[in-house]
């Protein structure tokens, strides 16, 4: 693959921020900084960021750090208006003697990181990706919360006291304890403050789990009918539910952001990186990559493992083989990784969102 310096003239590099982006033009063939600029975080500055490319002219290339994030707005800027959007997770930084550090020089680093590369990045887009990404987001939270919420009404009724500990004893289940609790009637209590008080608080908590729980059915619902209208074929493919759909949906975004599904699998983190020297030839696990993901990849496995006849096959072939499960789930992981790559990539009779 042909590095960026090779295609263009102009790489603009733009350190981004809440408030402000700093954009840097260098020249491709001598790595020179040519313009630098700081601009306001809006559409105003975001057209000024593109009048900046336009006074230097030639073909060039913006390499936007943080696409996703604090530039999500400048990139989706840049692309509408046409332009060829290179998305860094973070420009590689030398050790600054003194603690040198600015934002100028951090868009120029932007630009010569992204000259030296073969593999480069598109930003995700996408209105389907966008509403999943904020759907995942939201259902994420409120499940979190309500776990700790879970986790806080169990411990709370270890330490009540024993008159409150006497409601709950016969209720073991994490189920059973929040319908027990979400019923409790404080007012009815004795007097005592504590028990009055660890009584209201149970209750609150109990109550605040069905919140969060409706909430997440809600956001997953949502989500269902999302994946539904953008690539149900995802939902046919055995282990693949709605929430692991739209993690793979989201990581994809749309079709060649990855090159190959070996650079989809190292996106994932599933792809095993060589660390042989000498005569031993091994591999270690990848830790990188986007991990929600990653997670999504093991729960396919997982599933498929306990209801998927032919996986349930393979991971008895490979035990015998003495390979242990883990290792087994990390080929696994790999091959769906693969077999996710290739259904979601388009073909001649099938078209994907734009």
């Amino acid at each position: 693959m042909s590095m960026l310096a090779e295609l263009v003239e102009h790489v603009i590099g733009v350190d981004t921020h809440t408030e402000t982006h700093t954009a840097a033009v260098v020249v491709a063939s001598t790595g020179a900084v040519v313009e630098t600029v700081t601009v306001p975080a809006d559409p105003r500055g975001y057209q000024g960021v593109l009048e900046l490319a336009e006074r230097h002219g030639g073909l060039r290339a913006f390499a936007i750090e943080g696409a996703g994030g604090y530039g999500a707005g400048l990139a989706r800027h840049l692309t509408a208006a046409g332009e060829v959007v290179v998305e860094l997770d973070r420009p590689a930084r030398p050790a600054r003697r003194g603690g040198r550090r600015s934002d100028p020089l951090d868009a120029e680093r932007a630009a010569r990181d992204a000259l030296a590369r073969t593999q480069l990045a598109r930003p995700k887009s996408g209105a389907s990706r966008g509403a999943l990404q904020a759907l995942l987001t939201a259902r994420r939270s409120a499940v979190e919360a309500a776990t700790d919420a879970q986790r806080q009404l169990r411990a709370l009724v270890i330490t009540a006291p024993e008159q409150v500990r006497a409601r709950f004893r016969t209720h073991r289940s994490t189920r059973a304890l929040i319908e027990v609790a979400a019923g409790l009637r404080p007012g009815a209590s004795s007097g005592d403050i504590e028990v009055t008080t660890v009584l209201t608080v149970l209750r609150d908590l109990a109550r605040r789990i069905r919140v969060l729980e409706a909430e997440a059915a809600a956001h997953e619902k949502d989500i269902r009918e999302v994946v539904a209208h953008w690539r149900p074929d995802l939902l046919e493919l055995p282990g693949v539910g709605p929430i692991n759909a739209a993690t793979v949906l989201t990581a994809w975004s749309h079709p060649r952001r990855c090159r190959d599904d070996a650079a989809f699998a190292m996106l994932a983190g599933a792809a095993p990186i060589p660390a042989s020297s000498g005569k031993t030839v091994r591999y270690r696990l990848n830790r990188s990559g986007d991990r929600q993901l990653n997670r999504a990849l093991h729960s396919i496995a997982l599933s498929r493992q306990r209801y998927h006849q032919p996986t349930r096959d393979y991971t008895d072939r490979r035990r015998a083989q003495g390979k242990t499960d883990r290792e087994i789930r990390r080929c696994l992981k790999r091959y769906i990784a693969r077999q996710l790559y290739r259904q979601l990539e388009p073909t001649p009779d099938r078209l994907d969102e734009p």
